[in-house]
């Protein structure tokens, strides 16, 4: 064991981060124009398939061509991609990987309390804070154009997020980090707009999913089969899945696996979720433990390599079990984590296990207008400022990011750029998906 001090005071590395903005300086921020090596869009793309369900493509893609916001969800690889080509401060945090708003909701912690924070972590990795800053400021502008909103509005609300950010940034930087390590986004805020979440939550129960994607029959529960977003499998498929569970448990700690192994597995089914997941083995498993009034509902969902992992700086992370990653990198974000939050392997494929839509809920598409837009911004921008000071030295992003609207303008600046390079790459998508005799496979 070595013996240390306590580190440099805030101030001093408030002031480090300060002097980054010599090798980067926030307005610098703003830019963005696609390089003249940019690789084909749609082959970018196409280069996190390896390791899907290749009869899903068809299925994903679909889905990718709704919209313009759309396209950006499952495009997350593109932007990775693009962001590599810009500079950095080099200040590193756990990333999302995939930051945009409907990513973020409320969910239930261990104590049944219900919380606001980041859900969604299948490209979760060490990278560049600025990655995750600018994915969810694209699709705050994005997402408000598909509502209706003004490209103004839509700018107006990056600038909210992004000064959320900085501001509550500077707050977690100045906590101990057994504080910051409790901090919570819960109900108790008075916010309209998370008011409606959690309403919206405390219905979606494990009785209501029962109720919606299981049927009783002589036999007892099993599953409904509605091809395509919800398929019964085989009876081998199921004995595979339940199988792997056994694995599975023992990542849990010694209180959760006691609780879950009182569970017994009913039926196995494979789901469709998403659009950029969409194409993963993906798998929802129905428990009843003290009776039929007791449903526990699992997810078993395969885990590929993070869509940013190609693009990063030098030294890059190494991970040989990506349902780990993703479980681990959700734990280090989140204040408070599923506690059925583990993962497993089986078949040559890493998964993640989690409870189903366990009070999950989160902002809808058409909600996000007028001032909605606004108090939500604020709310992503508390959050991801939370995961990152989380993950990396606060009081140096502080002092980076600082207490001017520099870096908000900025950011504003990307993200509506940026939104109309992924309106320009969507275009070519969808023509590309219109050509005669073009299968989707080949974009």
């Amino acid at each position: 064991m070595t013996f240390q001090q306590p580190a440099e005071s805030i101030r001093r590395r408030y002031d480090a981060g300060r002097k980054l903005r010599a090798r980067l300086p926030r307005d610098k921020q703003a830019q963005w124009a696609a390089p003249s090596h940019r690789a084909d869009p749609l082959a970018t793309i196409a280069t996190v398939n390896q390791g899907r369900v290749a009869s899903l493509q068809s299925e994903k893609y679909r889905r990718m061509r709704k919209s313009p916001f759309a396209f950006f969800r499952g495009a997350a690889v593109l932007m990775a991609s693009d962001l590599s080509t810009l500079p950095s401060t080099g200040l590193t945090a756990q990333l999302c990987g995939d930051a945009h708003v409907f990513n973020l909701g409320t969910y239930a912690s261990p104590d049944g309390q219900l919380v606001f924070d980041i859900n969604d972590f299948d490209e979760t990795t060490p990278g560049p804070w600025e990655w995750d800053v600018k994915r969810l400021a694209t699709s705050l502008v994005l997402a408000g154009q598909d509502c209706g909103q003004s490209e103004a509005r839509c700018a107006e609300s990056v600038r909210a997020m992004v000064a959320s950010y900085r501001q509550h940034l500077r707050e977690f930087a100045r906590m101990p980090f057994a504080t910051l390590g409790r901090h919570l986004i819960t109900r108790r805020r008075d916010s309209d707009v998370l008011d409606q979440i959690f309403q919206d939550a405390g219905r979606v129960t494990p009785d209501r999913n029962l109720e919606k994607l299981a049927i009783r029959t002589k036999g007892g529960f099993r599953f409904h089969d509605k091809p395509p977003d919800l398929e019964r499998v085989s009876s081998r498929t199921a004995t595979e899945v339940a199988n792997a569970l056994k694995d599975y448990a023992l990542t849990l700690t010694a209180s959760r696996r006691r609780t879950f192994g009182r569970y017994r597995p009913a039926d196995v089914a494979f789901k469709r979720v998403g659009t950029g997941s969409v194409g993963t083995r993906d798998y929802v498993v129905l428990l009843f433990g003290n009776d039929a009034n007791d449903p526990l509902f699992i997810q078993v969902k395969q885990e590929l390599p993070s869509c940013c992992a190609p693009y990063l700086p030098a030294p890059r992370p190494r991970f040989t079990h990506h349902g780990r990653r993703a479980a681990e990198g959700q734990q280090m974000m989140q204040t408070a984590s599923d506690p059925f939050l583990g993962y497993t392997r089986w078949g040559g494929h890493d998964y993640l296990v989690r409870q189903l839509a366990d009070h999950k809920a989160g902002m809808e598409p058409t909600e996000l207008k007028r001032g909605v837009l606004l108090d939500y911004a604020r709310l992503c921008g508390e959050v991801l400022a939370k995961g990152h000071a989380r993950t990396s030295d606060a009081a140096t992003l502080a002092g980076y990011v600082g207490g001017s609207v520099k870096l908000d303008r900025a950011i504003a600046a990307f993200a509506v750029a940026y939104a109309e390079q992924s309106t320009r790459d969507y275009r070519r998508f969808v023509t590309s998906l219109g050509k005669a005799g073009r299968s989707l496979d080949q974009v």
